[in-house]
């Protein structure tokens, strides 16, 4: 397929996906980066190999993959022309994502209270790794949300219909991008020791 064919909007709509896409390229090699500084340094004498990650970590992944399955559902009354569930299911995402962060931050607690810290003398390497890890996910959901509110706003305006979605589409691809990542992350602190 030639991408220089089409009128304006096809070219406008392929170059905004693009975009993202490189974006997400590029956070995948941020994030695999540290995984494997993460792998990389469990070779070290102090490394904690018994570390067991906070609860609220595990109840934030729940919360996430929900939230990735509420906009699914919206995007989905969107493209049926059904603008209210669309909203609704929106603002249910919207709860999901903040609730999210918030278990994440519960989660640095409980670390903290473990007596693990992300610098100073009674740090760890391995606990660093987690902590920034998390960390930077969590910027990126802050990210998400933004993407997110831009799409709410644009709902409340009427912008999509089920002809017109590229925003919502966009918006979503990034959301469950943040969802899976996520997952990959718990999945491998949990299992890299």
């Amino acid at each position: 397929m030639d991408l220089t064919q089409g009128t304006e909007q096809e070219k406008l709509r392929r170059a905004k996906k693009m975009m993202l896409w490189f974006g997400i390229v590029s956070l995948i090699m941020g994030f695999a980066g540290w995984t494997s500084a993460y792998i990389v340094s469990s070779k070290r004498d102090d490394w904690i190999s018994d570390l067991q990650l906070p609860d609220a970590f595990f109840v934030s992944t729940a919360i996430i993959v929900l939230s990735s399955i509420t906009y699914v559902i919206a995007k989905r009354a969107v493209s049926k022309g059904n603008q209210r569930l669309g909203t609704l299911f929106l603002g249910l995402t919207l709860v999901l994502g903040i609730s999210f962060i918030v278990l994440q931050f519960v989660g640095f607690s409980q670390m903290l209270a473990n007596g693990y810290y992300f610098t100073g003398p009674t740090s760890n390497i391995k606990m660093s790794y987690v902590f920034l890890i998390a960390a930077v996910h969590i910027a990126h959901v802050v990210a998400g949300l933004i993407s997110l509110l831009v799409v709410m706003v644009q709902q409340f305006r009427g912008k999509y219909t089920p002809e017109n979605m590229l925003g919502m589409e966009l918006g979503a691809t990034f959301w469950h991008f943040l969802d899976f990542l996520w997952v990959y992350l718990i999945l491998f602190m949990y299992f890299v020791k």
